[in-house]
């Protein structure tokens, strides 16, 4: 009984490891993706973009003891930097040529007088080695205006009647060769020339009239420059349409100017022939040409006129072979004209010599820039 009851036990035990043996593994259920709110989920700032680093500013190198002339541009001594410039009247008729000393002039203003001929107000930094500077003329009262744009001390013999009360202010330095306190010292005739294109002066006569006159002879402390000049390793280049030669449409002497690639300035023609300093041969020749059209008006029956110095208007920037149109605006007669872009910012200029030619508005369509000299000959053939 007793064995039957072991095998028994046996027997159960056998059956249920069998049976355990073929109960399959149950595979692990796949884990629920866990869902997160909102206020959970850890959003991802967008990362900064690294800043583009800022394009530096052409810097000019400051050679020692030179600053930055404001009639150029140009490096020249401190000391020089700090002169008042002279701004001279210059004969232009064809019985003045040769004129003399004006090579030596860093800007050069072309203004029309009566009977459409024009007149030259050159305006020198440096006038200290010119010995002959001329033919002298009179004034016309517009010029001194532009001769305060640059605080210059104005230089003339003679000048039209209604310059005279101008001329009479405290703040208008001027040296006339009417003025018998400095006729003597500062001016002389040439016997090679006859009246009223004999007058001639020096850098010792100009010297002799300011002291004689006791002017001012240092920049005024808030005088801020004229023109906008550009860095000395970033001229500029215009993006306007070619200009060659470029003719300013004056009805008498019928200037105009060429402009040479090889050393980039504009060289001057007048009375169909090259202009010339007579007291070294050398031809004019600018880096920039400003047209700026002027309001103007007649004064009498005689033909003297009235050129509108701050009536504001229409001219051209001229440099490096290109033309662009501008706009020029003036505060006030003593101010300097300042010249705007097409998108009205203030234009910057080249460095070095300058030439002004102010036009009488009437006259915008004889303006006029060619290929060539020979589609200049041209173009006037058809004018007349």
């Amino acid at each position: 009984m007793k064995k039957r009851m072991i095998c028994l036990v046996l027997a159960a035990c056998l059956i249920g490891t069998l049976t355990g043996c073929g109960k399959k593994k149950e595979e692990p259920k796949p884990e629920e993706p866990v869902v997160q709110t909102e206020n959970e989920v850890k959003k991802e700032e967008p990362k900064p973009e690294p800043e583009k680093p800022k394009e530096e500013e052409p810097k000019d190198t400051i050679p020692e003891g030179k600053v930055k002339s404001y009639l150029t541009g140009e490096w020249i001594d401190e000391e020089l930097a700090k002169k008042r410039p002279l701004a001279i009247m210059i004969g232009n008729t064809k019985d003045a040529l040769p004129q003399y000393g004006i090579s030596s002039a860093d800007i050069i203003y072309e203004v029309p007088v009566e009977g459409s001929y024009t007149r030259l107000m050159a305006i020198f930094q440096d006038y200290n080695s010119v010995e002959k500077i001329g033919s002298v003329r009179s004034c016309r009262h517009y010029f001194v205006y532009f001769a305060k744009e640059f605080d210059a001390i104005y230089a003339h013999y003679g000048q039209a009647a209604y310059a005279e009360p101008l001329l009479a202010q405290d703040d208008v330095h001027n040296l006339s060769g009417m003025d018998s306190a400095i006729e003597s010292v500062m001016f002389y005739r040439d016997t090679n020339r006859k009246s009223p294109h004999n007058a001639f002066t020096s850098a010792e006569g100009i010297q002799a009239g300011i002291e004689k006159k006791g002017y001012r002879t240092e920049l005024a402390d808030t005088y801020n420059g004229h023109y906008k000049f550009a860095k000395d390793d970033a001229p500029v280049q215009l993006s306007g349409e070619d200009a060659l030669v470029v003719s300013p449409g004056y009805f008498v002497n019928k200037p105009w100017f060429v402009y040479n690639s090889d050393d980039g300035l504009y060289y001057r023609y007048e009375f169909n022939d090259k202009h010339i300093d007579g007291g070294n041969e050398k031809q004019l020749a600018v880096k920039n040409i400003l047209v700026q059209y002027c309001d103007w008006s007649y004064l009498d029956e005689n033909g003297y006129m009235d050129i509108n110095t701050t009536s504001g208007g229409d001219g051209y920037y001229i440099t490096n072979g290109k033309i662009e149109k501008v706009t020029w605006t003036k505060a006030n007669e003593s101010s300097p004209a300042r010249y705007f872009d097409e998108s009205g910012n203030e234009i910057t200029i080249n460095q070095g010599k300058t030439w002004v030619c102010v036009v009488r508005n009437k006259y915008k369509d004889r303006f006029g820039v060619y290929k060539d000299e020979n589609e200049l000959s041209a173009a006037r053939q058809t004018e007349e």
